[in-house]
């Protein structure tokens, strides 16, 4: 066996070698995998893995009961011929996590990719940088004929999708961009979302707001960018930000169940600072910080108002329905796959940022001051 190549490869290669030379003709059987794996010395599971590659690549047919046996080459010719095609229609979106309100963004693409013959497939890499990667070199590898991403985080595996983008490779990035990487991407106005929160409570008499986060604001450039909007508004209505008002990794160290009760002394302290209002950096923070006002004896919107971010399906649902700033996951998700077709197809592969318009969604988290 040969050093540094996988064994199942090996076996791989030398029987499709065996095949092509005519060692094997068409429906000839091939060695069992017992007899594989005594005649090379490996694992019952390795020659297993030689056997169902050659069955993917079309190349052999398997008995129930009986084995692997050589396929019409000609007919082999055809299944590889169809396998390929058929990966090369495949367009695979990496998500984060699976939600309810993210499957719009798998509807948006799917509606675009369906009917110009495209198939959609749905990874979720669990927020893990390095699942991501994994999935990323998988996708590429298989053959399929590009990626949208919706990246864990805007500061990591830069260099993999930029590496991937540099060899021709169709992707897309969707909810986030890479910060000076031309790579195409489709996102919602998340720094006009950010303005818009903070103008709206401003108009409603609040001049003490704290915006809120559960990771560090640079880690990703929705944050980041809904941050600056906060900024933003706070300058052109001519209100200092304070710096004690701006509370970002706020569940770095804590266990999932310690979770309310790290809100519940943070918005008491909140409070005690005069602030009247809360900027949330998205609907699942917005809603832990309902549940943590309700366990510290804080009423919202009386004492605290609360903005979310997302309108996600639960906002509306929440024990005091979620004033937030909406998304359009559908359009988001349509128009990366209009983009990512367009590189496949070779009609428009240049950068292309898109910037989809959110919407001020007003519920009852928040209430107007009284003028004095």
């Amino acid at each position: 066996m040969q050093d540094g190549k996988p064994l199942y490869l090996q076996i791989l290669e030398e029987l499709q070698r065996k095949i092509k030379d005519g060692v094997y003709g068409d429906n000839d059987k091939l060695p069992t995998e017992i007899e594989l794996a005594q005649q090379y010395g490996v694992s019952r599971i390795t020659s297993k893995r030689a056997l169902i590659e050659l069955e993917k690549q079309g190349l052999v047919y398997r008995k129930r009961g009986s084995g692997s046996y050589v396929r019409n080459q000609e007919d082999a010719a055809g299944t590889a011929r169809d396998v390929n095609a058929a990966r090369s229609r495949i367009i695979s979106m990496i998500l984060p996590w699976s939600s309810t309100g993210r499957l719009d963004y798998i509807q948006g693409a799917n509606d675009y990719l369906d009917p110009r013959g495209y198939f959609l497939s749905i990874h979720i890499s669990g927020w893990s940088v390095e699942k991501e990667k994994e999935l990323l070199l998988k996708m590429y590898h298989n053959g399929h004929s590009g990626i949208i991403l919706y990246p864990s985080s805007s500061s990591h595996n830069i260099a993999t999708v930029n590496t991937l983008m540099m060899n021709d490779f169709p992707i897309v990035l969707i909810d986030q961009h890479y910060e000076g990487v031309e790579i195409s991407n489709v996102v919602s106005d998340n720094k006009a979302g950010g303005y818009m929160a903070a103008e709206q409570l401003i108009r409603k008499g609040h001049t003490r707001i704290a915006f809120v986060t559960s990771i560090a604001i640079d880690l990703r450039s929705t944050i980041r960018e809904r941050f600056l909007g906060y900024c933003k508004a706070h300058k052109d209505n001519r209100l200092p930000i304070q710096l004690d008002h701006i509370v970002s990794e706020v569940y770095q160290g804590i266990r999932d169940e310690d979770r309310i009760n790290r809100l519940a002394s943070l918005v008491k302290e909140l409070v005690l600072r005069n602030v009247t209002a809360i900027q949330a950096e998205h609907d699942d923070m917005a809603i832990d910080l309902l549940k943590a006002c309700q366990q510290a004896g804080i009423q919202v919107p009386e004492q605290l108002s609360i903005v979310g971010f997302d309108n996600e399906e639960n906002a509306g649902y929440a024990q005091v329905p979620l004033t937030t700033v909406g998304q359009n996951y559908y359009e988001i998700g349509q128009n990366a796959a209009k983009i990512i077709v367009d590189i496949i197809e070779k009609k428009n592969t240049g950068f292309r940022p898109v910037v989809v318009p959110v919407q001020w969604v007003e519920r009852n988290s928040v209430i107007s001051m009284e003028k004095e």
